[in-house]
């Protein structure tokens, strides 16, 4: 540790800056305009973000508010350094000040060197201690951010440090590009049987699309097939369990070790991101709150003026294989268990379908500034088309080994992103070399491509 050699940021790098001070007028179809609400692990979503047109985009570049190739982009305001990535294709692009630019001079030091040196815990905690600001709205103070000492090595070793926590993040990438291609093919058949109704038939054939009958209900004002039944979503819900929040640390009785899922970690229980569930414990008798295969968790508080609550996560075996204690719920969420369990992705999906079609939004209410989905009243009054169990129990052994998988690979994704964490500070500071771990690593390296 003693011998380590430390330079300021400032002197490996070329410019340090952040984007426009001044949000142009959007536009419906233009060039990105990104924001730190954009920024995920490795890059940008342009799920949500702005455009700006060619002129604004060229007043963008001419102020040098437009990222360019290799450059290492932070989020600077609000969860600062939450997000670091580099820029590896030039794109026309332009973000907002909440993001800071980092131009690495390529001659002194490795842009993904910089950024993984930044990803560390015992930066964040420098930064937060030196060189951030504002409270309501924590944002890094960038005049003074360049002072922050860098751990310097030869490019060269920079480099092979870099690729070996690199291959983590690609072997991570690669499970959850297979994940998303599982999941679009399971919604491709859900919307072909449950709501095209070309289902099976008994020949084998799809049912609307070869003849099937199908019947007018005036409930859903729309045909469905025969034989279907129609009924709220409450139908389907055997009962529910209320949450818990229990302790810190143990403490008395409070002796039993569990997970606590809030709605901040529906997303990362999903698969969509970091999963950081923390740690309680809770009292022995309240163990019957934990939740088992098949229960489901329901958002019932938070939201945002363009989230509604009531976001869904769903437990299998081989989700509760991702943690070593149970899981439970938070206050803010509901735990339901479903009658039958052949009916459970067929809810998911329908769940899913209705949430995203902004449904839930009517079915807010408020306390204290906070929004509550009214769980009781929405289930009980929404009425759905019901399948056959023959045919939910088809659907359900199709998804079994989707899931499987899928929660293999998350289960992968969380013990690389352990072994990366724990690498990154070892190999900074020469713990640990890259000799030491890539016999080790070499099986990452080598499968990071292969399906």
């Amino acid at each position: 540790m003693s011998n380590l050699n430390f330079v300021k940021l400032n002197s490996v790098c070329d410019r340090i800056t952040d984007g426009s001070h001044y949000s142009p007028v959007g536009i419906t179809d233009g060039l990105p305009m990104l924001s730190v609400k954009d920024m995920e692990h490795n890059g940008f979503s342009y799920l949500d973000c702005k455009y700006i047109s060619e002129e604004e985009y060229e007043k963008m570049l001419r102020n040098d508010c437009v990222p360019l190739l290799n450059d290492v982009l932070i989020a600077k305001d609000g969860s600062y350094l939450k997000h670091v990535f580099v820029i590896k294709e030039e794109k026309k692009q332009a973000i907002l000040s909440s993001i800071g630019i980092l131009r690495p001079n390529l001659k002194k030091i490795s842009p993904d060197y910089l950024k993984y040196y930044l990803h560390s815990n015992s930066v964040k905690e420098t930064v937060a201690k030196k060189y951030v600001s504002g409270s309501a709205l924590p944002r890094i103070i960038l005049k003074n951010f360049g002072e922050i000492d860098i751990i310097y090595k030869p490019l060269l070793e920079q480099q092979k440090i870099a690729k070996v926590l690199s291959d983590l993040d690609a072997k991570i990438e690669l499970n959850n590009k297979i994940n998303a291609e599982l999941e679009a093919m399971a919604k491709t058949l859900y919307d072909y049987w449950f709501v095209q109704f070309d289902f099976p038939n008994e020949n084998g054939k799809p049912y609307k699309s070869s003849g099937g009958k199908m019947v007018w209900n005036e409930e859903l004002k729309t045909e469905i097939p025969e034989g279907w039944e129609v009924d709220t979503l409450s139908s389907f819900i055997n009962n529910d369990k209320s949450g818990d929040w229990g302790k810190e640390q143990e403490e008395g009785n409070y002796n039993q070790k569990v997970y606590c899922v809030r709605g901040a970690d529906i997303n990362g229980l999903n698969g969509k991101g970091e999963l950081k569930t923390p740690e309680r414990y809770i009292l022995e008798k309240n163990l019957f709150k934990t939740l088992d295969p098949y229960d489901l968790i329901v958002e019932i508080s938070g939201g945002s003026p363009v989230q509604s609550t009531g976001r869904l996560a769903y437990i299998t075996e081989e989700t509760l294989h991702r943690f070593d204690a149970p899981i439970i719920c938070s206050n803010f969420c509901k735990a339901v268990t479903l009658k039958s369990k052949y009916y459970f992705y067929n809810f998911v999906f329908q769940w899913n379908s209705i949430y995203d079609a902004g449904v839930l939004f009517g079915y807010e209410g408020k306390t204290s500034g906070i929004k509550n989905l009214l769980f009781e009243s929405f289930v009980s009054t929404h009425y759905t088309a019901i399948p056959p169990i023959e045919l939910a129990e088809k659907f359900y052994d199709f998804m079994k080994p989707i899931q499987i998988k899928k929660e293999k690979n998350l289960k992968e994704n969380q013990e690389l992103a352990s072994l990366r964490d724990w690498l990154l500070p070892m190999l900074m500071n020469g713990q640990v070399t890259v000799g030491d771990v890539k016999e080790e690593l070499g099986m990452v390296a080598e499968n990071k491509t292969k399906y």
